[in-house]
């Protein structure tokens, strides 16, 4: 059975669709079979996977609407190992045409149990807003991956998004929860990352996850060829930190 996992924080520019993307590469690289699911209308997800969103004959857009399934519609990314259901501008018009139907916030569910079999993660970039699209992906999910920088507003956030997984666990989906806090472009030469890191870990202990992954150029660059880190630069430091992390998924997940 597939492991689900939404990548989510309310708060924008935190590293989630990087931390998806790379996540995925990483998961693929250690043997799992991987399907990322982009559902953010800018699409920078189903680009960063090496994957046109411009191209796409079928959608996110087309599986939510129910005039596609998940295994006509997803793409197999050949550079970095793991399929994709890709998302464009067309996404935006989701919310509008899902208002009125049934069953609406629990259509990715859905669709990705008919899809089950073939994967053993799979991984949802959301939105940063909570919207239809990121309750399709809270209620789809087993648990949730939050990727966080340790700085003050990112705290702030934090509670934000705890008390939206709690109402969602509370009226949605009963197997929702934080699977684990990830800290993203930390540079232990900053003494308030370092303060704050430190708070996490005093105040929700196993919850954060033992990788750290350092801010790193070549993480920030790999977007711009289309790929993610660890299949644009192995070697590098945020790319191993990425693997590594995808190493620890596996162990905590067999653990769960």
């Amino acid at each position: 059975m597939a492991k689900i996992f939404c990548v989510a924080n309310q708060k924008g520019g935190v590293g989630k669709t990087t931390t998806t993307v790379n996540l995925a590469a990483g998961l693929a690289k250690v043997g799992q079979r991987v399907l990322m699911v982009d559902l953010d209308p800018q699409g920078n997800a189903t680009m960063g996977s090496g994957i046109d969103k411009r191209q796409l004959r079928l959608s996110v857009y087309d599986v939510l609407l129910e005039s596609a399934s998940v295994v006509e519609a997803r793409a197999t990314s050949d550079k970095c190992g793991y399929d994709v259901l890709g998302a464009n501008r067309e996404l935006a018009g989701a919310e509008v045409e899902l208002v009125d139907v049934e069953r609406r916030e629990k259509r990715l569910k859905t669709a990705l149990a008919e899809a089950d079999a073939h994967y053993d993660f799979v991984l949802i970039d959301c939105p940063p807003s909570l919207s239809m699209l990121t309750l399709n992906g809270l209620c789809a999910a087993h648990g949730v991956i939050v990727p966080m920088q340790c700085e003050y507003f990112a705290l702030e956030g934090l509670t934000d998004l705890v008390n939206t997984i709690k109402q969602v666990h509370a009226n949605l989906n009963k197997d929702l929860l934080i699977i684990g806090l990830l800290r993203v472009m930390f540079d232990p030469r900053i003494t308030l990352q370092v303060q704050v890191s430190d708070q996490l870990k005093a105040h929700f202990g196993d919850k954060v996850f033992n990788s750290v992954i350092p801010r790193n150029v070549r993480l920030a660059e790999a977007p711009s060829y289309g790929l993610p880190g660890v299949t644009f630069d192995p070697s590098a430091r945020g790319s191993q930190a990425y693997v590594a992390f995808a190493e620890e998924m596996v162990q905590r997940i067999r653990s769960m």
